[in-house]
């Protein structure tokens, strides 16, 4: 068996990160990553532009304002936001300005209203002196045309959607979402629409892996279930490691009688990099390499058991298809704290081992609390609203109540 740190590089180092890129509208590549750098196209604020309601004035003709001796400036223009100035603002004058509105030449300070009374009709006081230049955005002080904005291999989430937008984007470059082929394999499997019958189990593999798959931001490619029979199963396999970049099978990758997985991976061209791996759950992982002439594949070929087919995803697969997909190797490294446990944990120590479970912030410190239940890999039930897999290391039986533990954060 392979130590788990070992399995993990091993599957890293079969994985090429992708370099086909697709253009996709902006309205969908959320969620996408951004295959090439993002430069500004214009200056961010485009022109100097208001922060407030209010007037825009010369800063030397309102900076000795005070209540009791305010400063009457003539409004000569009224500047929405959207218009252009007229005219240029002289001394003694003032001009009424909106939110996001150009500040026109020759003003070099706003006065919020509250600040303001207006007399007359064409007449404003400056009841306090602002200072030079307040609520002035300046031209290009937050980006200047040329300025790097995105780098590549930036994940496009709302924020980045709206500087996309605002520098004119409305197509946008990204990486092609990995192909991931599913199928799970077994005589007793069925679909959730069927009765079950005595010593059937429904096939929830199929499900929970396809949308593990979207959540890691790739393509699932449902084959459905496939029964011990080795021929449809090597034409099933085939078939998935043409059409994907990566394959997740489950079942059949023990030693019993019906456990073809392996021996097929190696009669299709598979060089098997992995057999098993020092892991709790998960111990019987089987990953091959494909190189076909226009791609590699690596293969998975995970336990049946539905805990211990998601373990192997959230702790292997998903580092493999963030590789992939083009993200930089701090974003595709998995994401680990240390923690305090609200509970004893126990484990055989023979294997590293892996509970799930909640992360609670507690006081300023995150704990960790067990799922409540057993942990066994048979048991999905109780897999529902797991946050954290809490990794108890090879030689440790035991970690106390309210000591620190690893956990790997889903």
């Amino acid at each position: 068996m392979l130590p788990v740190s070992q399995a993990e590089q091993t599957i890293l180092d079969l994985v090429r990160p992708v370099s086909v890129t697709e253009s996709v509208d902006l309205t969908l590549a959320t969620d996408r990553i951004l295959a090439a750098a993002i430069e500004s196209r214009l200056d961010f604020p485009h022109w100097d532009n208001s922060a407030m309601d209010g007037y825009a004035v010369k800063f030397a003709d309102v900076r000795s304002s005070t209540p009791k001796h305010p400063i009457t400036l003539e409004v000569v223009e009224e500047i929405p936001a959207g218009y252009q100035p007229q005219r240029e603002l002289q001394s003694g004058e003032a001009a009424r300005i909106f939110t996001g509105a150009i500040v026109p030449a020759g003003a070099d300070t706003i006065v919020m209203q509250e600040h303001t009374q207006r007399v007359q009709k064409n007449f404003v006081k400056i009841q306090i002196a602002p200072t030079a230049r307040s609520f002035v955005r300046q031209r290009g002080e937050y980006a200047r045309m040329g300025d790097r904005l995105l780098a590549a291999g930036t994940v496009l989430n709302p924020a980045e959607i709206a500087i996309l937008a605002a520098t004119g984007c409305d197509r946008v470059e990204v990486y092609r979402r990995p192909r991931v082929a599913i199928l799970s394999t077994g005589d007793e499997l069925v679909s959730p629409s069927n009765n079950l019958k005595p010593g059937q189990i429904v096939d929830s593999n199929q499900y929970a892996i396809a949308a593990f798959v979207q959540q890691a931001g790739g393509i699932p490619i449902c084959m459905g279930i496939i029964p011990d029979d080795r021929a449809k199963l090597t034409a099933a396999m085939s078939e998935a490691i043409e059409a994907a970049d990566f394959v997740i099978s489950t079942g059949g990758v023990s030693e019993g009688d019906y456990d073809y997985v392996e021996a097929i991976l190696g009669e299709l061209g598979g060089d098997i990099q992995i057999r098993s791996v020092a892991i709790k759950p998960g111990k019987p992982l089987t990953v091959a390499q494909f190189n076909r002439e226009s791609h590699s594949v690596v293969y998975f070929g995970l336990p049946g058991n539905p805990v211990s087919a998601l373990v192997s995803c959230w702790r292997f697969v998903k580092l493999a298809i963030a590789k992939f997909s083009g993200l930089p190797e701090p974003e595709w490294r998995s994401t680990w704290l240390d923690v305090t446990t609200t509970q004893d944990l126990h484990a055989d120590g023979q294997r590293e081992t892996y509970l799930w479970g909640q992360l609670a912030l507690s006081d300023g410190r995150y704990q960790f609390s067990l799922a409540g239940g057993t942990q066994s890999s048979a048991n999905l039930i109780n897999l529902a609203g797991t946050t954290a897999l809490a990794m108890i290391p090879v030689d440790t039986t035991a970690i106390a109540a309210g000591s620190t533990v690893r956990v790997l954060v889903l």
